[in-house]
């Protein structure tokens, strides 16, 4: 059984979705790819999870890191897990790049080469944004690209985290 609850936030309302133990998404209202991830006949209702998760949004939007994260589990293949992974790596405050995060895929996968445009592919169907946070990811001039939550959103997130980037 999978259940989800609305979240208000300065960026819209959220969607999140837990097994009842673990966060399996969260969506911006109207983002690319919202809850693709969750199956059919989900019921809404407050799971414990669901305060952690408030809990941790609440210190994010304050302009404040989180000291915890709730638990993740993200619903795609090996390689977008992969890429998540990565994307946790990603410190508060800081970004990469989708070649940086090639680079570091290809180097634990026995140098088994991917390209920027496959990872900017498994970037974009984050299902757990801002938890996973697929907003600190940039062009390879410190460009800002492309996110599913929309551009205007991921200003807002990495203006809130301090971030410079350029236009």
């Amino acid at each position: 059984m999978e259940y989800i609850q609305k979240i208000k936030s300065p960026i819209g309302t959220l969607t999140v979705s837990s097994d009842g133990t673990n966060v399996t998404g969260l969506w911006i209202e109207g983002q690319k790819y919202f809850a693709r991830t969750l199956e059919k006949g989900v019921l809404e209702k407050n799971v414990p999870i669901f305060e952690s998760v408030r809990d941790w949004l609440g210190v994010y939007f304050s302009g404040k890191r989180p000291n915890f994260t709730p638990p993740l589990v993200p619903k795609g293949n090996l390689f977008q897990k992969s890429i998540w992974d990565i994307l946790c790596k990603i410190p508060y405050g800081q970004t990469t790049t989708y070649g940086a995060i090639a680079d570091e895929y290809g180097q634990a996968n026995n140098g088994k080469p991917t390209s920027a445009r496959a990872v900017g592919g498994a970037v974009g169907h984050n299902p757990i944004s801002i938890l996973i946070p697929c907003h600190r990811v940039v062009g390879k001039n410190n460009d800002l690209t492309g996110y599913a939550g929309g551009l205007h959103r991921k200003k807002v997130l990495l203006k809130l985290e301090g971030v410079e980037y350029n236009v």
